[in-house]
C-alpha cells in the first residue's frame, strides 16, 4: 500500500524545492537567506541548488510547477510573499495535481491496484467514487463472510444459486451494483463463494434491487434465497414484511432453471420487472422481502432487502436459523 502523500514527499517536494532553491539563488539570495525562507538547512540548499538531489523529470517539466516556482520565487525574493503564503500556493497546486492529474498518475504507477478504477478520482474527497465503491465492496465482503460462517445458510441457497448484492448510493444500472461473480452455491451442505465481489457482475438480483429502488424503496442491498411457503411464513413470523410480485420472463427468475452455469439468468425486459415490483410495493412500500412463486422455466425465489449487504446477510442468517 502506498499513499499519495508518499508520492508528494518522494517525488514532488524534492523536485519543487530544488527548482525553487535554484530560482532564489539565481535571484541573488544567499544560501542562508534561501534556507531561512524555505525552512531547511544551508547544506540542503546547497544540494538542491547544485543538482545533488534527484528530481522527477515529469514534475520538473510540468508548466504549472514551473509557473509556481517563478511566482513564488519572485514573491519571496521581493518580500511580497511570506513563507506561509508560499506554502499555501504550493498546497493548492498539490491538491490540484492529486485529483486525477500528475500526482494521481504517479500514485497509480507506484500503487498498481489503483489502475482498476477507471477515470479520475480525488483521493482526499470523502465523497469520492473510489471511497464509495470500496465501502460497498467492503460491506459485501462482510456479508459474504457472515453467510459463509452460517451452517444453516446453505439450506436456503436455491438451485440456481444465491447472490448478495449492494448498490452505490446513486446507482442507475447493474454496473453500479457489487455482487459475487457467478453465484453462491451449496457445495455438500456448505455455502461456497467462488470469487471476490465486483461491480457489474449481477444480472437479475441487481435488477430486482434496482427495480425496487426505482419504485421508491430505499434498500441498497439484496440477497436471493429459495422460496417455500414455510420460508415466507417464517419471515413474517420474525417481524419482516414480505410481498409477492409476478414472475417475469421465461427462464428468468434469479437465474432460470435453464440459466448457464456461473451466470444469473437473463430476463426479458427491465420494464416488466419494474412494473411487477412497483405493483407489489404499491401497498407495502417498505417491505423487507419480495418473492415470486415461479412460472414456466422460472424458479420461485425470495429476495431479502436491506440498507446494506451486511444487514441483509444478518437477516438471512436469522431466517436460516429459524427455518431449520
Amino acid at each position: 500500500m502506498k499513499f499519495v502523500e508518499e508520492v508528494v514527499v518522494e517525488e514532488f517536494l524534492p523536485t519543487y524545492r530544488s527548482l525553487l532553491a535554484t530560482d532564489l539563488r539565481d535571484r541573488g539570495l544567499t544560501q542562508s537567506e534561501v534556507a531561512d525562507l524555505l525552512g531547511i538547512s544551508q547544506s540542503a540548499v546547497s544540494k538542491y541548488a547544485t543538482g545533488a538531489v534527484e528530481v522527477n523529470d515529469r514534475v520538473a517539466g510540468d508548466d504549472r510547477v514551473r509557473d509556481l516556482v517563478e511566482r513564488v520565487g519572485a514573491g519571496l525574493a521581493a518580500g511580497e510573499l511570506s513563507p506561509v503564503g508560499a506554502l499555501a500556493e504550493a498546497e493548492v497546486l498539490i491538491r490540484q495535481l492529486e485529483q486525477g492529474d500528475l500526482l494521481a498518475q504517479l500514485h497509480e504507477e507506484a500503487f498498481p491496484p489503483l489502475a482498476a478504477y477507471e477515470g479520475s478520482f480525488a483521493v482526499h474527497d470523502p465523497d469520492s467514487g473510489l471511497r464509495a465503491s470500496e465501502r460497498v465492496l467492503a460491506s459485501v465482503r462482510r456479508g459474504l463472510r457472515s453467510l459463509e460462517e452460517s451452517p444453516a445458510f446453505a439450506a436456503l441457497v436455491p438451485a440456481v444459486g444465491s447472490n448478495l448484492v449492494e448498490a452505490l448510493p446513486d446507482a442507475t444500472g447493474v454496473e453500479d451494483v457489487a455482487a459475487v461473480p457467478g453465484r453462491i452455491l451449496d457445495v455438500k451442505g456448505r455455502a461456497t463463494v467462488p470469487a471476490d465481489p465486483e461491480f457489474g457482475v449481477s444480472v437479475y438480483v441487481a435488477s430486482v434491487l434496482l427495480a425496487a429502488r426505482r419504485a421508491g424503496h430505499d434498500a441498497r442491498a439484496a440477497c436471493n434465497i429459495r422460496y417455500t411457503p414455510a420460508i415466507v411464513e417464517t419471515l413474517t413470523g420474525l417481524g419482516y414484511e414480505a410481498v409477492e410480485f409476478d414472475a417475469v420472463g421465461e427462464a428468468a427468475g434469479a437465474g432460470g432453471a435453464g440459466a448457464p452455469a456461473g451466470r444469473e439468468g437473463e430476463h426479458s425486459d427491465d420494464g416488466d420487472i419494474d412494473g411487477a415490483i412497483a405493483t407489489a410495493l404499491a401497498d407495502a412500500p417498505d417491505a423487507d422481502a419480495l418473492y415470486q412463486t415461479g412460472g414456466f422455466g422460472v424458479e420461485p425465489i425470495v429476495y431479502v432487502l436491506g440498507p446494506d449487504a451486511a444487514t441483509v446477510a444478518d437477516r438471512v442468517r436469522e431466517l436460516a436459523e429459524h427455518v431449520r
